[in-house]
């Protein structure tokens, strides 16, 4: 999949129409190392970037142990929703897992946007439609399914993940541990 900007990903993802062919709203882009964090816990969310290159993960402590929530990759908007959206501090740490080529519009950017732009608004109820999609899923998977079926269907939806990551970083995604993800991928094979 070829990399792409806010903008293409508007009209060409969303099919969303750019009147004049300007955004409602300033464009930033920045880069960030491999593990350095882009949101920390804690830290009011003020940005909403986009990966053009690279792949990002946000995680949640529990008990001193780290969760994976999810992983984000080229083409793809993330940010600490719920604090971004209440700005409130957030409960999750955005990490770069490798280095990361970013776009982002800012908190105050965005609202702005809101008062005077059909597509602004468009744009963020689809990103927040989809956040909702992504977590409902995600969280009926982890209460029907068992982990050797929700590694199945992560090697057939997401090949790319498993070619990307390290085995521990696709055990914590999973809910299990390593030892566990070895038997399963041994038994696949077998």
């Amino acid at each position: 999949m070829e990399a792409m900007t806010i903008k293409q990903f508007i009209q060409n993802k969303l099919n969303l129409s750019i009147d004049g062919g300007n955004l409602p709203f300033p464009v930033h882009q920045k880069s960030f190392k491999k593990n350095e964090i882009l949101t920390g816990l804690g830290e009011i969310e003020r940005k909403v970037y986009f990966i053009v290159s690279g792949i990002a993960e946000i995680n949640i402590f529990k008990d001193g142990d780290n969760r994976i929530v999810d992983f984000y990759f080229p083409n793809n908007f993330v940010c600490a929703l719920t604090s971004f959206l209440l700005q409130e501090p957030s409960e999750a740490e955005l990490v770069a897992l490798t280095d990361l080529e970013t776009e982002y519009l800012n908190y105050d950017d965005a609202q702005k946007a809101y008062q005077t732009s059909l597509l602004a608004n468009q744009l963020g109820r689809k990103l927040v439609e989809e956040a909702y999609l992504v977590k409902f899923q995600r969280e009926k998977d982890f209460l029907t399914k068992t982990a050797d079926v929700r590694y199945l269907e992560l090697m057939k939806a997401r090949p790319d993940l498993l070619k990307q990551l390290p085995v521990h970083k696709i055990a914590e995604y999973l809910g299990i541990h390593p030892e566990s993800l070895s038997r399963i991928r041994k038994a696949i094979i077998s």
